[in-house]
Formats: structure tokens, sequence, C-alpha cells
């Protein structure tokens, strides 16, 4: 069984709905996902937009140490006890919607749900999406990624 992600939100390649917009509803999508490979012990979730005017993108989202038997998150709901979420671009922990600048064309935003090796990674609120990044390149089993969609039209 291959590792997948799916959100009730959004379709693949989808628009995202105004929640999960910055200046509408800014909440965390609803995200599912089954297939994890054996040996997973946690879950992490990023959501990075790579078309951001910044050279490096930009982290909306960075969530780790998500326990094992968890396989899915709610819209806008808390993130599991033992689960940590990092600093975003924005300058603050948890979610931050889609916010592309005005006229810039759509954006790409990527939702990855990662099986992760170990129960605990070593990062906390305080942390870059970088750095969480850094953590689990070393430690990633497999990765599912769902993309939504979103344009600031004005």
């Amino acid at each position: 069984m291959a590792f997948t992600v799916t959100s009730t939100g959004f379709r693949d390649g989808g628009v995202l709905p105004d929640a999960q917009v910055y200046a509408g509803g800014n909440r965390s999508p609803q995200l599912s996902w089954s297939g994890a490979p054996e040996g997973t012990k946690s879950f992490a979730v990023t959501c990075y937009d790579p078309d951001a005017p910044t050279g490096s993108g930009f982290w909306h989202w960075t969530v780790a140490n998500i326990p094992a038997d968890v396989t899915e998150l709610a819209e806008g709901g808390p993130v599991p006890a033992g689960a940590v979420e990092g600093r975003t671009d924005f300058g603050e922990p948890g979610f931050g919607g889609a916010a592309p600048p005005q006229g810039h064309g759509p954006h790409r935003y990527i939702f990855t749900v990662f099986a992760v090796d170990v129960d605990s990674l070593p990062v906390t609120p305080e942390d870059s999406g970088a750095k969480y990044g850094f953590n689990l390149h070393f430690h990633t089993l497999a990765q599912a990624t769902i993309i939504g969609v979103y344009e600031n039209k004005g």
C-alpha cells in the first residue's frame, strides 16, 4: 500500500479554500494519511510555498512528533498531545495561511506528511522550517504530498 495524504477541503492541485488563506480563515486544513511504512514511530507535517518571491520559498507550517497512531489532523484543530509546531516564516509557531503578493500569479502550497523513524525529533516552537527540514532529512521513511493552489487577485 502506498503512503498517501488527502484533504476534505481541497483536492490535489485544486484551489485552497478561503479557510486556508491568511486573510480569510487562516485555519490549517484537514489532512488524513494512510499506508505508512513499517517502522514508523511518528509523523511530521509541513506546508511550504516554493513560489514565494524570497529566493528560498516560504514555510507556512511545520509540525513534528505526531504520535504514530494518529492518521488525521482536523481543520483548524489543535495538534495532538506531544506534537510541536514550529515557527513559520510569518515569525510565529502554528499555521500561517496562503498569502501570496497580489498580482504575483498562483502559488503552490505543498503539504507533506512524513513517516518518521523516531518518536521525537529535537525541534521546538522557536525553530524554523529549515531546522525541521534538516531533522526530517535524516529520519524520513516515506513522504506523501498534496498540493493546494492560491492566487491573490486583489
